[in-house]
């Protein structure tokens, strides 16, 4: 055992900024918006119980800034000019943070004069001076500077540490010259100009090849072009930028730590667990005052709103209690182990793989847990050196598979999706997964991290071996194959226990709770949907894609020697600073907007504006968009194939999107730009195979007829009942005319303020996008809203119940969390206001179409195994079946989907079919 000695310096001033921004808007008073905020104090408590468990420390302070100015505003009266106040629900919360940090039994320390990064830089050149080891939390790159052979800084909010190699990695430059380094490039947020234009890159180039500032500085003259302008423009201001860069490791604490350097004055004290449970108690952690006491707590007790229940007392267990954890290496063992997961009510299941795409990657080791602290790794592909003898796979997945497939044996995993299919790359097609931890989390708290690291460090306190402590990092990371056995198997069975001890605090939240529990099954039951969707991938017709590209490729060849014509001259088409030249100099074309250094913009949103009145932004725009589709999809999609197959298998990603929704990756299928029609001629290479057809299922106006439902309107629900054209009845009601007389014209606007106003769509947003003024734009939305008063009425209750409660929730119970509802920043409340408004919308048109997927698959299996489903896109089910079947199809897939649900207006699902995706439409 070292006797080594350690320092924890907490950088409280960074932290209680993240904690405030990152959690949601918790109040003392829970659903009370005019009760104290707690977000920021709950967030603090957090990092430090997290803290305290994963560093074992003999001193620490957590060190705040004090209010008023600091000897860096007398240097530059301009230091943090550009800086915010700190937002009023924030500054409440300090007095209490100073409090609670006290509590816990750590020194609170704030010094005049000084930032907490001086005092911490001093707190740890003291420290390091007499050997000891310096632990520094904070999320703050400045500190980078202190870092050396005893000070580390770690980030327990994302996992980062930095020690020497950590910081010379991340700013390419080793800690002894980051004052240097962050001279050069400035602090924009502390309002430190460095040399303009010199960004990390450079900077770092600089130090590499001149080895220090003052070196550079001498060979100034040496620095060609703007770059050496700018640093040779810069010369009498640099040492004003070093000094203000410079943290202080000499400030003067005599009067604040006691007895410095011993150090004696900031030892850890014991926990005031009596002012604790007050403290817990008034501010409404509910959760934390019970695990004070433990034995009160009774099991699955329902915690506080963002509030695991009984955390910190399944942290306590999960870090001191003792693991069994085995290696399988004999069939005796092997015969063990299936006895007792046969035996289980739950076992959880973990693979270790040769790939992260599941579709490819073969099974390198299996682990099990059936009850805390208790698993077993059974390594089977493993081909390091020193890798004992291992039992074969083959023999090993033959006696595993009766259980594995076996639906009486309840199974649990983290994200199962992955593992479905890892398994069935074997042959083996596992049944009985009851519980995914993911999805329980997803369930819960869709606003927060889903990976098992943050889960278990969240609601069990337990942190443990990342895939990179193992296999390391970029181009010299090994495969897992080659993993030491026991280093491999104490992972895995890590991730198995630690995915059972995560269940053990989520599902009895999910019980307590009847819509959130439904919405949990239907998660599950999607994600088997999903594996056989991806499973089955859709037939690309590779020749039509290559001649796609071609035609294209001529078509954007064309387009850059016309914008050549135009402008009189070649240019780099992806060159903002000649764009800027043509359109400005040259041209003459007005200047729309200026970016944040006062450069010309020719963003996306410039370039629609001028294309209004000018050809050569037009040829720009149609080029760039040309250009993404060819290289996204008509040179790709071919190469994403699986060879034997000529199928592309996407990604069902169902725990990203906060509302729901399910997202597509390798490839986006949710992102083919259908509204051109080179866009659409993509869908003509996703076919079927002779003597198959594309059919393409999908609701009518889902999210118009979820409004309908949702706010109760009555004319909107009439024009549903009515069968009408509801963008139509919508123009005869807005413009005062008859059905029969509304114009196209107005029945296109009439389309944009109805999808407009579901996505919260201001009178200015809507002039924009129609091309009018302001005051006709809110003369329609005030009309719009006086034809249909119940949508106004709906709104105005949503946002108040969202500003109330912290969320909002689908029809079917599935909650869609707002942690911006209260903001003080008014454009994130405003935005926060307005998913209050869409989100019920998407999560319920989400809802809808996971029931729908589900249902489908339940009928195809029944009646018609042929009928594969190979895509959901959006509000749509796309299949691929024998001719044959197309009766069946058209009659009973519109059927199912219309009455997965019964609303207050009929759901409408249409069928179209065809030799391709796109004739299918």
């Amino acid at each position: 055992m070292s006797d080594t000695k350690t320092l924890v310096l907490v950088d409280g001033s960074s932290y209680l900024y993240r904690a405030f921004h990152a959690m949601p808007d918790l109040r003392a008073v829970p659903g009370d918006p005019t009760s104290a905020a707690t977000g920021a104090i709950r967030g603090m408590i957090n990092m430090l119980q997290a803290l305290k468990k994963e560093v074992h420390a003999d001193y620490a302070a957590c060190v705040f800034d004090a209010s008023g100015p600091t000897f860096r505003d007398a240097i530059y009266p301009d230091y943090k000019a550009n800086r915010a106040p700190m937002p009023e629900d924030l500054r409440a919360q300090i007095e209490p943070i100073h409090e609670v940090v006290r509590l816990l039994g750590w020194p609170v320390l704030a010094i005049e004069g000084v930032e907490a990064d001086d005092v911490i830089g001093t707190l740890a050149r003291a420290a390091a001076g007499q050997g000891m080891r310096v632990v520094i939390s904070s999320g703050d790159k400045d500190l980078s500077q202190l870092v050396d052979e005893h000070v580390t800084i770690i980030d327990t909010m994302n996992g980062k540490r930095r020690d020497v190699a950590g910081v010379t990695a991340e700013f390419g430059v080793p800690p002894a010259l980051m004052v240097d380094f962050q001279a050069l490039v400035g602090d924009a947020v502390d309002n430190v100009p460095g040399v303009p234009k010199v960004g990390p890159k450079t900077a770092a180039k600089w130090l590499a090849e001149y080895g220090s500032l003052d070196a550079l500085v001498a060979h100034a003259g040496a620095i060609k072009g703007v770059a050496g302008e700018n640093l040779r423009g810069a010369l009498d201001w640099l040492p004003t930028a070093r000094e203000l860069v410079t943290i202080k490791t000499d400030c003067d604490l005599s009067g604040h730590v006691a007895g410095l350097p011993a150090m004696d004055a900031i030892a850890f004290s014991a926990e005031q667990t009596g002012n604790l449970a007050d403290f817990y108690q008034k501010y409404g952690f509910k959760s934390l005052a019970r695990a004070l006491k433990p034995e009160a707590a009774p099991a699955g007790a329902s915690g506080d709103l963002f509030d695991a229940p009984d955390a910190s007392t399944v942290a306590t267990r999960a870090q001191h209690r003792d693991v069994a954890y085995d290696i399988i290496l004999t069939w005796a063992q092997l015969d063990d182990w299936l006895a007792r997961v046969r035996a289980a009510p739950l076992a959880a299941i973990d693979t270790e793989t040769t790939s992260l795409d599941e579709l490819r990657a073969e099974i390198v080791g299996i682990s099990f847990s059936v009850e805390p602290g208790a698993a077993a790794y059974i390594p089977l592909a493993h081909d390091g050196p020193d890798t004992p003898a291992q039992l074969p796979l083959a023999e090993v997945l033959a006696r595993l598979k009766p259980w594995l497939e076996d639906p009486k044996h309840p199974k649990l995993g983290q994200h199962v999706k992955y593992d479905r299919h890892v398994f069935a790359n074997h042959g083996i097609e596992v049944r009985g997964y009851v519980h995914d931890t993911m999805l329980q989390s997803y369930v819960l708290e869709v606003h927060k991290p889903h990976g098992l690291a943050s889960l278990a460090e969240r609601h069990t306190g337990r942190t443990g071996i990342s895939y990179e402590d193992l296999c390391g990092k970029g181009a010299k990371q090994i495969p897992f194959s080659q993993v030491p056995v026991d280093k491999a198997a104490a992972y895995s069975c890590e991730d198995s226990d630690q995915t059972l001890d995560v269940h053990r605090v989520l599902w009895p939240q999910l019980e307590a709770d009847e819509k959130l529990r439904g919405i949990y099954a239907l998660e599950i039951a999607c994600s088997e949907t999903l594996f056989r969707i991806e499973r089955n991938g859709v037939l690309i017709d590779a020749d039509r894609l290559a001649a796609q590209s071609h035609a294209l490729g001529q078509r954007i060849l064309q387009l850059e020697q016309e914008a050549y014509d135009i402008a009189g001259q070649p240019f780099n088409l992806g060159s903002p600073k000649q764009l800027g030249e043509i359109f400005f100099d040259k041209l003459g074309m007005p200047v729309v907007k200026k970016t944040a250094t006062g450069a010309r913009s020719t963003d996306e949103e410039v370039l629609e504006k001028l294309a209004e009145d000018y050809p050569l932004p037009a040829k720009l725009l149609e080029h760039r968009s040309l250009s993404k589709l060819k290289g996204t999809y008509t040179d790709k999609l071919a190469q994403l194939a699986d060879p034997r197959t000529g199928r592309v298998h996407t990604h069902y990603a169902q725990a990203v999107a906060v509302t729901g929704r399910l997202s597509s990756n390798d490839p986006n299928l949710q992102n083919i730009p259908i509204r051109t029609p080179e866009g659409r001629r993509v869908r003509e290479a996703f076919v079927a195979p002779p003597g198959r057809v594309i059919a393409s299922c999908d609701y009518s106006q889902i999210e118009l007829r979820i409004m309908a439902h949702i706010s109760g309107d009555e004319a909107l629900l009439r024009a549903f009942h009515e069968g009408l054209d509801v963008h139509r009845a919508t123009a005869a009601e807005v413009f005062g005319v008859a059905l029969g007389q509304v114009t196209s014209e107005q029945r296109r606007y009439a389309k944009v303020i109805n999808f407009g106003l579901i996505y919260g769509m201001s009178s200015y947003g809507l002039a924009k996008n129609l091309g009018i003024d302001n005051t006709a734009a809110k003369n329609y939305i005030d009309r719009y809203f006086q034809r249909y008063p119940g949508v106004w009425q709906y709104m105005q209750d949503t946002k108040a119940q969202a500003k109330a409660r912290g969320y909002v929730e689908t029809v079917f119970g599935r909650r869609l969390y707002l942690p911006e509802i209260n903001s003080p920043n008014g454009p994130r409340r405003s935005a926060a206001e307005r998913a209050a408004i869409n989100a019920p919308m998407q999560g319920t048109a989400a809802d809808l179409i996971k029931k729908a997927m589900v249902q489908v698959q339940d009928a195809l299996d029944a009646a018609k195994p042929e009928v594969l489903m190979i895509m959901q896109v959006h509000d749509e089910l796309v299949f691929e079946l024998p001719e044959g079947d197309v009766n069946w199809l058209r009659a009973e897939v519109p059927r199912i989907m219309a009455g997965v649900a019964e609303l207050k207006v009929p759901l409408l699902a249409e069928v179209g079919v065809g030799p391709d995706w796109d004739k299918a439409h």
